[in-house]
């Protein structure tokens, strides 16, 4: 039986010490860190490889459960899985061990929970960008298509849409989306 620590940031800026430090402290034999979004598990290859690893017996140990999954269903997937491998998961900063009963249930609270922080920032971040526009500040991501190339290329060249996208390295559906809006 060994004890595994996981640790995770959202950003390339932010810092893993104190996780780090923490499941250190907490008796972890071996710690995988990543520095990737919570809000999906695509994409987080030391979270996998952590997950393939564990045996029965094991535990795995995070700092808060937002550091393992930011969404309910992303924490149950990751919650059943240790289950049926027979791995108990921990956390240092919250009264969660999987291998009492009172630990599981605050295990799927703090998932509702941490789902709903989600959900919040979400509609913030909505409402800022809502606000940005009507004040005509937010005009949005720049236009990655030439649309007036696109346009020439067809009418003064003669080509068709496989050309264009072939000369302009491009998808075909990007040409005929910028030949329809014409």
């Amino acid at each position: 039986m060994k004890t595994y620590g996981y640790a995770r940031v959202s950003t390339t800026d932010q810092n893993l010490t104190i996780q780090r430090e923490a499941l250190m402290a907490a008796g972890c034999d071996v710690i995988r860190e990543e520095k990737r979004s919570g809000t999906k598990l695509a994409g987080r290859d030391e979270l996998a490889t952590l997950l393939d690893f564990l045996r029965e017996g094991d535990t795995l140990v995070v700092t808060r459960l937002d550091r393992l999954a930011r969404s309910m269903d992303d924490l149950s997937a990751i919650s059943r899985q240790l289950q049926d491998k027979g791995v108990t998961l921990r956390a240092t900063e919250q009264p969660v061990d999987t291998g009492t009963a009172a630990g599981k249930a605050f295990f799927q609270m703090l998932g509702v929970f941490a789902e709903f922080e989600t959900n919040l920032r979400r509609e913030r971040q909505m409402e800022g960008i809502a606000k940005a526009k009507a004040a005509g500040v937010y005009k949005g991501r720049k236009p990655s298509i030439d649309a007036e190339e696109v346009k020439r290329l067809r009418d003064v060249e003669g080509l068709g849409p496989t050309e264009i996208a072939k000369r302009l390295g491009l998808a075909r559906s990007s040409v005929y989306r910028v030949l329809e809006a014409d």
